[in-house]
């Protein structure tokens, strides 16, 4: 059930019952960055979730969401929906912290100085999520740093980075823990052995799976669907087997299979099978790694370039030009050299990276035991 703006009692979509209805149930409010375009803040926000619920089934879970966004009306939780991304709605998502009453607060990607101390103010804990290395550097001033609780890093350290020295002065000035990297964080167990849909295979036996990403075209690059399609027309016509999972129109040559949009279950199902993941420098090639898959990237936002470039020093990403030949030829010259892509999938074993739900989950029972819940 999502709301327009808050009402004075938020009520569970699934049961029509008052989401305090079980005493001593954990409640968390999640604040992803959200908009028409990109995906990835609200996605990872999701799978916490979902991992949340499936340890604290009686858990009151609650979104605040850009009403704008393309999943806004479909999310599985009850949400609030506002005129904009939240970080630009200070009284709504105040008045929602009051309404709500959560035990943790997570802001992915989002949030004001304002917004977190309404949540310390209601007795919640507050969890950052930072994707840039700007928001990163924000969170570790003293002024965000005494009201944040935990800071969560969204990708790996070796895409990320160590610490600098400025964090760890203002984190040894203020007592906070490290913060903790998420790696790459997965859908629901479900969703990971899902049977994958129509030009799905097994492991390492199907086509090649090209996807531009979760959300819509980004402002700087408007035709970034456009051209991976086209690299996915260029491989499938030169006999590679293709499967394209995004928008756009245009030829259909045989060996082309096309999806507009697949499930996030079907989706990962999908990657477990393919040869090779066609994506740009997203959440998309880590969720590619996390199933062992190598991967030829092209950045499509001012972000990515540097997560693409330590991908590929790190032995798991080939980079590609954000051209429709040059991905397609990068695309062939991997799955055309057997030992290089057997190669990657070493890479990618090597890296060990750990399951970011499970890890936000465990510190979730942590800070809901500090502070309100002694919880399993």
């Amino acid at each position: 059930m999502a709301h327009e703006f808050l009402r004075p009692t938020l009520r569970d979509s699934r049961a029509g019952a008052s989401v305090s209805a079980v005493p001593g149930a954990p409640r968390l409010l999640f604040v992803p960055v959200s908009g028409p375009t990109g995906m990835g803040e609200y996605f990872q926000s999701l799978a916490i979730a979902q991992a949340a619920q499936h340890r604290w089934p009686d858990a009151a879970i609650h979104f605040l969401l850009n009403r704008n966004a393309p999943y806004a009306a479909s999310a599985p939780f009850e949400a609030t929906l506002l005129p904009s991304s939240p970080t630009f709605h200070t009284p709504e998502v105040v008045a929602a912290i009051t309404t709500f009453r959560p035990d943790v607060v997570v802001f992915a990607n989002a949030g004001r100085t304002a917004q977190f101390r309404a949540a310390r103010a209601a007795g919640a804990a507050v969890v950052f999520i930072s994707y840039r290395r700007r928001k990163r550097l924000k969170a570790a001033r003293l002024r965000w740093m005494r009201l944040i609780d935990e800071h969560w890093i969204a990708f790996p350290r070796f895409i990320s980075g160590g610490p600098v020295p400025f964090e760890r002065f203002n984190r040894w000035r203020c007592g906070k823990p490290a913060p903790r990297y998420l790696d790459i964080v997965l859908p629901p167990l479900e969703a990971r052995h899902a049977a994958p849909p129509a030009g799905g295979a097994a492991a390492g036996a199907g086509p090649v799976l090209v996807v531009p990403g979760g959300g819509a075209a980004p402002p700087n690059a408007p035709d970034a669907p456009s051209r991976f399609r086209a690299a996915a027309v260029l491989l499938a016509e030169a006999g590679v087997p293709t499967v394209y999972v995004g928008p756009g129109e245009g030829p259909q040559p045989q060996g082309l299979s096309t999806h507009r949009f697949l499930p996030q279950h079907e989706l990962f199902a999908l990657m477990r099978g393919a040869r090779l993941v066609v994506t740009n420098g997203g959440q998309t090639l880590l969720q590619a790694v996390a199933c062992g898959v190598p991967c030829v990237a092209a950045p499509i936002n001012r972000d990515q370039p540097i997560r693409v470039r330590r991908s590929a020093q790190a032995g798991v990403a080939v980079p590609a030009r954000l051209d429709a030949a040059d991905i397609a030829a990068t695309a062939r010259g991997v799955i055309e050299d057997e030992p290089r892509r057997q190669a990657m999938i070493g890479h990618i074993a090597a890296l060990s990276l750990a399951d970011g739900a499970q890890v936000s989950v465990d510190a979730l029972a942590g800070l809901l035991t500090r502070h309100r819940h002694p919880v399993p």
